[in-house]
């Protein structure tokens, strides 16, 4: 009981100061977007004795927000060497410096008259969200046992839709959302980051990493013990050290090896699509849509904020249903269905959106699509896509396969956010279509392609890809004989 405890309490102090920094930084800076433009404007007035112009005003703005996926991007590309020099929980510790730099610049950047210190702020935050997206779900999977592992390393996600909600509480206007409290608002993220540092450091260092990396089997054992409590360990010690063995003599491989490695070649393509679709899929441009879809549904102005709120909790809801039934129900339909729905509430949101000044109810109809679709990213894509890495790749190319997927990620976030306004314009009620495309093409792969790695050890998950990866050369190998083998197989 005392064990599972342990786990539980791991997997907290982990994700407080890792992934929920991601979703509560996104979140937090939309709340105050007219302020800190106003801010912008008086500050270069009492530099120059000139307005600035409204278009040079929108850009400063665009900049401020898409310095963050930039900064991700920094972020997802020092975690791999970061994890394999200094472990992976360490790495998280460490990575809370940049939040602290972060919130010092924004808090004080009214008193210093700078808005510049905001747009580094934004750019500490990334880096952070960056390393913390790609070290919480390796440290978690790995500290997890075989038949947790997927509910474990899927908190992550759990934890980032907890951020996105708390980030849109805490910016309502009547508690730091209002136009003397922002600064404050933008440096609230210093407080998940000492809530981390006070307490991470009394739970134990990912066990593989500790045998397989450093080759210390007896803190391997320790913290094995913390985590399992009396409970036998020997088959699990077992199955690590036939994983130690099987990478014994090699090194972390970087990035562009595992591109030249044909016997990666499945697992490489896979993490791939999935972390590309993961934001191209048009999930947070959802959130883009919100406010307008319930305004136009009818809704106060000043009503909603408080109605945004509850497209967050839709994925917050969405996540804690996907960590429960995971290693029930699989890897495989959970990200099939995901995407299956949301092709169709794309296809129903583009209908209504052209529609809604001609029927009365239509308004309505896009607003459930809004909250489908979310629903629907997160009851699949938003979670499984962080754990597969861990399941497909084996300890020495782990990191570097988290390096690319982080980078596929927050380019593509980048890409999304400075495209889409674009897409609007020229797509106008049909803006979905890419989006529509991104969900049928990743279904299609995931329904061919993809291998299930439900309650398997990652040498079982390892073996498997290894036949998809050669499956040329081994028929090859086996043609002259087919009698034989049919024999063998009767």
């Amino acid at each position: 009981q005392l064990q599972s405890k342990i786990l539980i309490l791991t997997v907290c102090a982990a994700g407080i100061g890792g992934t929920f920094q991601y979703g509560y930084n996104i979140s937090i800076i939309n709340a105050p977007t007219s302020y800190i433009q106003t801010f912008m404007n008086q500050t270069w007035l009492e530099r120059t004795g000139v307005p600035l112009e409204s278009n040079v005003i929108l850009l400063l703005w665009s900049f401020t927000v898409s310095v963050y996926p930039l900064g991700g991007l920094a972020g997802a590309v020092v975690a791999g060497p970061m994890a394999i020099a200094l472990g992976r929980k360490m790495s998280l510790l460490l990575n809370n410096v940049f939040v602290i730099i972060a919130a010092f610049l924004s808090g004080f950047s009214r008193m210093a008259k700078s808005f510049e210190m905001i747009m580094l702020s934004r750019f500490f935050t990334g880096m952070n969200a960056g390393v913390s997206m790609n070290i919480q779900p390796m440290y978690l999977a790995e500290s997890a046992p075989k038949k947790l592992r997927g509910a474990v390393a899927l908190t992550s996600a759990s934890f980032t839709a907890l951020g996105l909600v708390l980030g849109q509480v805490v910016g309502l206007r009547e508690l730091l959302g209002g136009e003397e409290t922002w600064p404050f608002l933008l440096a609230s993220n210093v407080v998940p980051a000492l809530i981390q540092l006070m307490a991470l450091p009394w739970f134990p260092e990912s066990p593989r990493y500790l045998l397989i990396d450093r080759g210390d089997k007896e803190s391997c054992v320790s913290a094995l013990q913390k985590l399992r409590g009396n409970r036998d360990l020997s088959a699990e010690l077992e199955e690590m050290l036939a994983e130690q063995a099987a990478v014994k003599g090699q090194r972390a491989k970087n990035p562009w090896e595992l591109f030249q490695n044909p016997a990666l070649r499945w697992q490489l393509t896979s993490i791939i699509v999935l972390s590309s679709a993961m934001q191209l899929c048009g999930n947070d441009s959802m959130y883009f849509y919100a406010a307008y879809v319930f305004q136009e549904a009818g809704i106060p102005q000043d009503k909603i904020p408080y109605v945004v709120i509850g497209t967050g909790s839709c994925e917050l809801i969405a996540s804690i249903t996907c960590n429960v039934v995971i290693d029930y129900a699989g890897r495989r339909p959970l990200l099939l269905g995901g995407y299956i729905f949301m092709a169709g509430w794309a296809i129903v949101f583009m209908v209504a959106l052209s529609q809604q000044t001609q029927l009365s109810w239509m308004p309505y109809l896009s607003m459930a699509c809004v909250f489908a679709y979310i629903l629907s990213f997160g009851i699949g894509p938003a979670g499984v896509t962080g754990v597969l890495p861990t399941e497909v790749f084996d300890q020495m190319s782990r990191p570097a396969a988290y390096m690319i997927c982080g980078s596929l990620l927050w380019f593509n976030l980048f890409l999304v956010g400075t495209a889409f306004p674009f897409i609007v314009k020229s797509l106008a009620h049909f803006c979905y279509v890419p989006f529509l495309v991104v969900c049928i093409c990743t279904a299609f792969y995931v329904g061919f392609f993809l291998p299930e790695t439900k309650g398997k050890s990652f040498l079982e998950i390892s073996e498997e890809f290894k036949k998809r990866n050669f499956k040329a050369q081994t028929h090859a190998v086996f043609y002259k004989g087919p009698e034989e083998i049919k024999s063998t197989m009767l």
